[in-house]
């Protein structure tokens, strides 16, 4: 019963922000990785964010700098903040669990960013 629900997805101007949340249930939240993917039409699903359990953060270079990704455990939720966005950054954006002591990685639906004006 693993669950990631995304939200915060929408339409927003270049140079707007956005903030999304992925709140997660079904297993320890605190001990594993949450990452932040993002899959644009015709293109790969690439990594755009993680942070380890300890705190450890890590960006795509395409977005360092814009987006920040942080987690409060005891809401067992991680967000990603978004800024100065750019119509490049459109795509749906996924969450992500993953843990060298679990064989499974979990995945949330999915939410879309479109950035246009």
């Amino acid at each position: 019963q693993v669950q990631l629900v995304e939200s915060g997805g929408g339409l927003v101007q270049p140079g707007g922000s956005l903030r999304l949340s992925c709140a997660a249930s079904g297993f320890i939240f605190s001990r594993y990785t949450m990452n932040w993917y993002r899959q644009a039409p015709g293109k790969e699903r690439e990594l755009v964010a993680g942070i380890t359990s300890s705190g450890t953060t890590n960006y795509a270079a395409s977005v360092k700098g814009r987006f920040t990704i942080s987690r409060d455990n005891a809401k067992n939720t991680v967000y990603l903040q978004m800024n100065s966005l750019k119509s490049e950054d459109t795509a749906a954006y996924y969450c992500n669990a993953a843990s060298i002591y679990d064989r499974n990685a979990y995945w949330g639906q999915g939410t879309q960013v479109t950035v246009s004006s």
